[in-house]
């Protein structure tokens, strides 16, 4: 295990989600994303539990060891359950008990909260649909789609399809975006990683990916891993399995 995966394993994270503005049925896979990044220490859910919309979250808190907190909506119009988040974030900032946050809402009044929990050197992870606004996005180290945690992400082969010879040939599901739209991003992502001598490692391309744009993920084009993202462009990338080195093909 690398330096860096330690220090991703020994984090101390702190879930705070929006239950106005997540979705409760993703909960289990929520977590097990975040785990990736450390030890959830935390786990809280937001929102007025006298509502009947937060009856979904009511009926999986203990399961998940998740701590409702209680936001009155005093106001018409007015997201109390926003302020209530924030405010817990800031008091956990400053008494030093996580040095890593996950915000998992698809609303963007939590830009800000990011962008100043990153400021204070902390490590920020953002859960929400694609259709997220980019700035909140953007404010985060990473960021996941929900979309990307749904069954249906996990790579598959769909019924074989015909070929020309008249036989069959596994045909891979249909990615939710055309692998074809990651290419601009990978050869970004290749050149601020390439090495004097023509190769990348893959992880280093990882990196420059998420530093670059914090929402990327290989799911979003239909495979688990990077690396099975650049083999499905063999056209413009060879990957060493070996050695998980990239190197661009001349074209």
């Amino acid at each position: 295990m690398t330096d860096m995966n330690l220090i991703a394993r020994s984090r101390r994270i702190a879930m705070l989600v929006d239950g106005d503005n997540a979705q409760a049925t993703l909960i289990d896979k929520m977590l097990i994303e975040v785990s990736k990044y450390g030890t959830v220490i935390i786990r809280r859910v937001y929102g007025d539990w006298t509502e009947s919309a937060m009856n979904t979250w009511k009926t999986i808190l203990r399961d998940h060891a998740l701590q409702p907190i209680q936001q009155f909506r005093n106001t018409t119009g007015k997201n109390a359950t926003d302020s209530a988040l924030i405010i817990d974030a800031m008091d956990l900032l400053h008494q030093e008990i996580a040095d890593c946050f996950c915000i998992a809402s698809s609303d963007s009044d939590f830009t800000r909260l990011a962008t100043r929990l990153r400021e204070s050197g902390r490590f920020v992870i953002g859960i929400g649909r694609k259709q997220t606004p980019t700035a909140f996005q953007r404010a985060c180290d990473v960021f996941v789609y929900t979309e990307n945690l749904q069954p249906e992400a996990v790579e598959s082969v769909v019924p074989p399809a015909k070929s020309s010879a008249g036989g069959v040939k596994p045909t891979p599901a249909v990615a939710k975006e055309n692998v074809q739209d990651a290419l601009p991003l990978l050869k970004q992502a290749f050149e601020v990683a390439v090495q004097d001598n023509g190769v990348a490692l893959l992880s280093a391309v990882g990196n420059a990916l998420s530093q670059a744009n914090p929402g990327f993920d290989s799911r979003t084009y239909g495979y688990k891993r990077l690396g099975l993202l650049i083999e499905a462009l063999s056209a413009y990338f060879e990957l060493d399995e070996n050695s998980m080195y990239v190197r661009a093909r001349v074209t």
